[in-house]
């Protein structure tokens, strides 16, 4: 059994290169495997491993600047959600593109899962998925509004584009473990936006602790490991991933035509070249061979 920890914590790390070898190593050393980014504006990521290991590594990372207080959530998995593990160095944790959006200045409201019925269920309260378009076509919670963004970084510019649509609206807003609501959130109360909430721990918490006979999430959550989807209690959903565009499908996808393992879906097969096809076969053959060869660190994760 592995266990899965999905985190991520606003703090200010000086040199975040001098921090990367060690948690790499750690991880590696305690057969962890997943993502890890850092930046000088903290960390996140989803890791997993054998109970143990996930625990040196949370405290080893509770250990540094800043993080003491660090939440996470947990899930498990019978396989293993990741093939090798990473340790990446970025500009930002998650990317929006806004140099004066600082979720340790100040956020939004959070609210509990518990409460989060009657507040998106109210008559002034405006709903917002922050999430990209391709995660919002497997699930979102009824009567969410769509941005139909490709990426988090387009959020500011749909916002601009429709912001006059919820002038005198309190906002609440949603994303999967809820990093992207600490930035969202602090960009618009820097916008003026004054009644601005967002859901505590994310979609993830919400299944995780809402029942189903009580839920307001409609479908699947995307989730960045090997599981695809969740639903309710977390449990593991239908969804496999296209290794051509990084999207969720059905297994009734995989009969469609447009399909071919590791290269491409219906919803691809006309965004990439000839080229690009050839690439995605030569990379799927070399998985392949590698996995004949029990050699994990060509698995597709």
């Amino acid at each position: 059994m592995y266990t899965i920890a999905a985190l991520y914590h606003f703090t200010r790390f000086a040199d975040p290169a001098a921090l990367r070898d060690p948690l790499l190593d750690l991880c590696r050393a305690q057969s962890v495997t997943g993502t890890l980014l850092l930046a000088q504006e903290g960390i996140n990521g989803t890791i997993a491993g054998p109970r143990t290991g996930i625990d040196a590594v949370l405290s080893y990372i509770r250990s540094l600047p800043g993080c003491a207080d660090l939440e996470w959530k947990e899930a498990t998995s019978d396989h293993p959600p990741f093939g090798k593990m990473k340790v990446r160095l970025k500009k930002e944790i998650v990317t929006m593109g806004q140099p004066d959006v600082d979720p340790r200045a100040r956020v939004g409201n959070y609210v509990d899962p518990q409460e989060w019925n009657d507040l998106i269920r109210s008559d002034d309260v405006v709903l917002i998925d922050t999430r990209n378009d391709y995660e919002v076509a497997i699930g979102t919670f009824e009567s969410a509004i769509d941005p139909e963004t490709a990426s988090f970084r387009d959020f500011p510019a749909w916002w601009e584009q429709n912001k006059d649509r919820f002038h005198n609206k309190r906002v609440a807003m949603f994303c999967t473990g809820g990093i992207r609501c600490e930035k969202s959130t602090n960009y618009l109360l820097g916008q003026g936006v004054e009644d601005v909430y967002h859901l505590k721990g994310g979609i993830l918490r919400y299944l995780e602790e809402i029942p189903a006979e009580d839920s307001s999430w409609q479908g699947e959550c995307f989730v960045f490991d090997n599981r695809v989807s969740v639903g309710h209690g977390l449990v593991e959903g239908p969804h496999k991933l296209c290794h051509g565009c990084r999207r969720p499908i059905l297994p009734e996808d995989m009969k469609r035509p447009e399909y071919e393992h590791g290269v491409s879906c219906h919803q691809c097969i006309n965004e990439t070249s000839d080229a690009d096809k050839m690439r995605f076969r030569e990379r799927q053959k070399q998985i392949l061979l590698a996995r004949e060869r029990d050699e994990a660190h060509l698995r597709q994760d």
